[in-house]
C-alpha cells in the first residue's frame, strides 16, 4: 500500500508552504536543493518541516491539501500545535454577512 504525505513547510520569510508528496523525504530534499526556481520555496529558503500527515488514500491526501493550503496563518498554526479548540475558532465565519449576524 502506498502512503500520501501532506505536509507544511515553515520557510526563511516565516510564512508556510503547504504540499503533498508521497516520497516525503525526497520531497524536502527537492526543495532543499531548489531544484525549479519558479517553487514558492525557491526563494523561501532554508526550509523546515513543522507538521505532516499521512494518507493511505491520495484522494482523501489531496482534499486535505487543498484544504489546508486555504487556511490562514493562525490556523495552520493551530493544527501543527493540536489546539484544536483554536481551530475550530478559526474555521468561523466572522463576515458581517455570516447568518450568525441575522440569528435571534
Amino acid at each position: 500500500m502506498k502512503n500520501y504525505h501532506v505536509y507544511i513547510l515553515l520557510c526563511a520569510d516565516n510564512t508556510y508552504y503547504t504540499g503533498i508528496t508521497n516520497n516525503l523525504e525526497r520531497r524536502i530534499i527537492e526543495h532543499e536543493e531548489g531544484l525549479v526556481a519558479s517553487c514558492y520555496t525557491f526563494s523561501r529558503r532554508p526550509i523546515k518541516v513543522v507538521w505532516h500527515q499521512i494518507y493511505n488514500d491520495v484522494n482523501q491526501a489531496i482534499r486535505w491539501e487543498k484544504r489546508i493550503k486555504n487556511w490562514s496563518k493562525r490556523k495552520k498554526e493551530a493544527l501543527m500545535n493540536e489546539r484544536w479548540n483554536e481551530l475550530k475558532l478559526f474555521a468561523e465565519c466572522k463576515n458581517e454577512t455570516s447568518h450568525k449576524n441575522h440569528l435571534k
